[in-house]
């Protein structure tokens, strides 16, 4: 299934097609797919180039490591993700490791990382639904995060599923067509809330 982004303005065909399912097929996703996932992670920008990012996976294969995972997640995410082959949590440090000082940008450069896989998952014909809706103390415990490392997000790594395996309202949500905000309401110039002037159709 395809749920190509409704663009304003023309871009790259892979930003277009990434999204974010909830219906995903049992099909397993090999290590080498899992490999080329995370070494894209591994070259995202992040501030001094320190990598603030860790990823801890879980795959259906091992089935006792995934349900520890599944269990970190809120119960209304659990209902879909259950059917994905493969969940992860992203980490951040929370420390630079030059000085021990605090990095402001580590949750920036972990979210950085985490859409750069996802972008290579789209070139994979897989997709990533990232995840709030996860119980980082409980993740902490479980996967003996040390202090100075935060949870950051989970996620859930497949192929498409059938939307029809999915229950209502959950369905629907899943066809609906998708929505953003213009970029008339988010990108500024000269000040707050004023919209950039190239922003309007016709600049040049």
């Amino acid at each position: 299934m395809k749920n190509t982004a409704p663009v304003q303005y023309p871009i790259t065909e892979l930003l277009a097609e990434r999204w974010s399912p909830r219906a995903f097929s049992d099909r397993p996703v090999g290590a080498p797919m899992l490999r080329q996932l995370f070494e894209a992670a591994r070259w995202a920008a992040s501030c001094f180039g320190e990598q603030p990012w860790s990823y801890i996976v879980a795959t259906r294969d091992n089935p006792g490591e995934f349900q520890k995972m599944l269990a970190c997640l809120v119960e209304a995410n659990q209902v879909w993700a259950k059917n994905a082959p493969v969940l992860a949590i992203s980490v951040a440090r929370s420390t630079r490791v030059k000085d021990s000082s605090p990095n402001n940008h580590a949750w920036h450069d972990v979210g950085a990382a985490s859409a750069s896989l996802s972008i290579e998952a789209t070139a994979l014909g897989l997709f990533v639904h990232q995840m709030g809706g996860f119980d980082p103390k409980r993740a902490r415990e479980t996967f003996d995060i040390p202090a100075g490392y935060d949870a950051v997000a989970a996620m859930a790594i497949g192929h498409p599923g059938d939307p029809a395996s999915l229950p209502e309202p959950l369905r629907t949500r899943e066809t609906a067509p998708r929505t953003r905000k213009p970029t008339s309401e988010f990108v500024f110039s000269g000040g707050w809330g004023r919209t950039a002037p190239f922003i309007e159709p016709g600049a040049k």
